[in-house]
Order: structure tokens, then C-alpha cells, then sequence
């Protein structure tokens, strides 16, 4: 291994979208990350254990599992990782999650290079972030429910959907749409 490459920090990237990876990677490369891939969890554990990550980007839903799990085991193995985990299926439900496993920052998509970059260096909250003075639409709180139900079962859908005396097909159903925008 180059000199060079040894001084880079080690970053774990995991996502089962192969198209934001390969746009995402190269772009951690250009600012000094030596970056390794995983597209599914089994792959991204498999990867922390052998590379010992000094930062990790974890993708909330990957397939059909949780990125949780990777957060958790990413902690595990070394609980000074910087994780940034990065979702295109927010709620305040799985960030507070992401934040108790040791996660220290919970970023949405679309998120740029540079938000992302900024993000795993972050070291402390921001007491200016303004709050927001509309309260959420009940399509949206409905949303909010739905997950932390779901967090409560540990992503068990079944046993979530039992919980919310609903049916699963319609729970998964409404889990696969998008959240509102607020």
C-alpha cells in the first residue's frame, strides 16, 4: 500500500443503491477518504470487521434490512466510528434510533459531498438550528406513528401491524410510500 493512501481515513460506505455509490465514492475519494462499499448489511459488517472504519455513511433502509443493525455493530467493534446515517425515508422516529445506537449525524436525501462531509466531522448539535413553527400535517404524524411503532417491534412489520391492529399488507403498503414532505 502507497504512503499515501495509508494517511487517508478509512470510510464505509453502505447502500443498496449502486448508482449513488459509484457517484458518491469517487467523490469521498477527491476529499481524502479511502473508501470501501458494501451494497446489503451482511457485506458492510463483513467490511467493518476486516477495515475498522474511521467513518462510516449508512443508508437507513438497505433492501429489506435496517441500517440500524450496521450502526449498532459499527459502534460494536469501535465506538469512536463517526457515522452520518443518510435516508430518503426520514422520521424523527429512526433518527433518534440512529442517534441512541451512535450515530452523530441523521442526513436526508438528496444530500450533497459536502453536507455529508460536514456531517462526519460534526462534533456538537447546533443550538441555532430554527424551529419550526407549523405543526406536522396528520398525513405526516400518521407517518411519524407508523415508524416508531415499527421502531418499538425492532422492524418487524408483522408484529408492528398486529400492534396497530392493522392488516400488514397495508402497513408495508403505507411504509413503502414516501413520507410527506414538511
Amino acid at each position: 500500500m502507497m504512503m499515501k493512501e495509508m494517511e487517508k481515513p478509512q470510510l464505509l460506505l453502505v447502500d443498496d443503491d449502486e448508482t449513488f455509490c459509484s457517484v458518491l465514492k469517487p467523490a469521498l475519494e477527491k476529499r481524502n477518504f479511502q473508501v470501501t462499499v458494501a451494497y446489503n448489511v451482511k457485506d458492510g459488517i463483513s467490511l467493518a470487521e476486516q477495515t475498522e472504519p474511521e467513518f462510516a455513511i449508512i443508508d437507513l433502509r438497505i433492501g429489506y434490512d435496517s441500517g440500524l443493525e450496521l450502526v449498532k455493530k459499527l459502534i460494536s467493534l469501535d465506538d469512536n466510528t463517526h457515522i452520518v446515517m443518510l435516508t430518503g425515508y426520514s422520521s424523527i422516529a429512526t433518527a433518534v434510533e440512529a442517534m441512541k445506537l451512535g450515530a452523530i449525524h441523521y442526513l436526508t436525501k438528496p444530500a450533497n459531498t459536502d453536507e455529508i462531509v460536514n456531517a462526519l466531522y460534526k462534533k456538537e448539535g447546533d443550538s441555532s438550528i430554527e424551529i419550526n413553527q407549523n405543526p406536522l400535517s396528520v398525513k405526516r404524524l400518521e407517518w411519524e406513528h407508523l415508524q416508531k411503532v415499527l421502531m418499538q417491534h425492532e422492524g418487524n412489520i408483522s408484529a408492528a401491524a398486529r400492534a396497530l391492529n392493522m392488516h400488514r399488507r397495508t402497513l408495508q403498503r403505507k411504509l413503502d410510500k414516501r413520507p410527506v414532505r414538511e
